[in-house]
């Protein structure tokens, strides 16, 4: 792909394969404030000296870029934990003024003193990442006893306009997997719209198994035996979504694992230290601060995202004996 010098056309960013990419993940740090035990050791990891960051102007500049020249229509705000970087409804005011479908994914645990500020900078959605809501298990599993911060970041959440505020549940068997009707009460109670999320193999070590995800079809049949659920489901890539017969909500399943949604991908990420990603799998990154640092010009970054998706894999071959675990953990990559 080639756009002329100085081109403000808006062209679609597409992959070999044909996908059309509109979605951007943006990381805007590595640290978190939790050390969840499928994610980071209890001493946390070597963090990323603060200049390596990129500034709020700089990803400014990507987003803008790729909105203008991509018609990237959708930005996500992600981590390592993203509430944990300092005046951050600076840079969701910024993004937001770009006109973008704009959100963000969190633990939820500074929620109840952000969350009107967030609204008020522009956010539009937000999803909470929740994996128990037992105090004793919640706090084995993050190893901080924050549930009831995270629970009243939900509810400040909601109560401040966000909409929707969905709950992000990785389903792990023998770790959480019985709490699957527990959550699906909580959404309805709520007003909110859990997500369960089946395990994928992105931890910093080898705790991932396949005998550890629970497959869509055993969230379901769970959810369905205490809630009647309408049928057929829909979706709303990349989850697949059912409705309560008695029409209180709803709930999804990202079935990463067992039903890949890899045919209809259009994410792209780009990490706290800009390295573009073309997937959350993907084993080669893209330096983009490199350039933005060196003076590259507007056409130099557009030409170099273009050859960064055109490389785009079909798919990231879960169970496959081809498959290549990412050298760096989820809180590195980003969310």
């Amino acid at each position: 792909m080639f756009l002329g010098q100085n081109s403000n056309v808006s062209v679609p960013l597409v992959d070999g394969f044909g996908r059309v990419h509109k979605d951007l993940r943006i990381s805007v740090t590595d640290r978190c404030n939790f050390r969840c035990i499928y994610c980071m050791p209890a001493e946390g990891l070597q963090w990323l000296p603060r200049h390596h960051l990129l500034t709020f102007e700089e990803i400014e500049r990507i987003a803008a870029l790729m909105v203008r020249r991509f018609g990237i229509t959708s930005i996500r705000l992600t981590g390592g934990e993203p509430t944990v970087r300092a005046n951050l409804e600076v840079l969701v005011e910024k993004l937001a003024a770009l006109g973008v479908d704009l959100a963000l994914t969190t633990n939820g645990a500074t929620l109840g003193l952000l969350a009107h500020k967030f609204v008020n900078a522009g956010l539009h959605r937000i999803n909470i990442s929740l994996d128990s809501l037992r105090p004793d298990r919640f706090e084995r599993l993050t190893r901080r006893n924050e549930l009831h911060r995270v629970l009243d970041g939900i509810d400040t959440a909601l109560a401040a306009g966000l909409n929707p505020v969905k709950i992000n549940v990785v389903v792990v068997r023998g770790v959480n997997d019985d709490e699957i009707v527990d959550f699906a009460r909580f959404g309805r109670a709520r007003g909110a719209e859990v997500r369960f999320i089946e395990f994928m193999p992105l931890d910093a070590d080898e705790v991932w198994s396949n005998n550890k995800v629970v497959p869509l079809a055993e969230i379901v049949d769970a959810v369905a035996k205490v809630f009647p659920l309408v049928s057929p489901l829909h979706s709303q890539s990349p989850a697949a979504v059912w409705h309560y017969a008695d029409g209180q909500g709803s709930f999804g399943v990202i079935a990463s694992v067992t039903h890949a949604f890899c045919g209809s991908c259009d994410r792209v990420r780009l990490t706290a230290e800009g390295m573009f990603r073309n997937c959350l799998f993907a084993t080669d990154e893209h330096d983009l601060k490199a350039l933005l640092r060196s003076g590259a010009s507007d056409d130099v970054i557009v030409a170099a995202i273009a050859k960064a998706v055109s490389q785009k894999w079909a798919g990231h071959a879960i169970n496959q004996t081809h498959f290549i675990r990412p050298a760096r953990s989820m809180s590195q990559i980003g969310g």
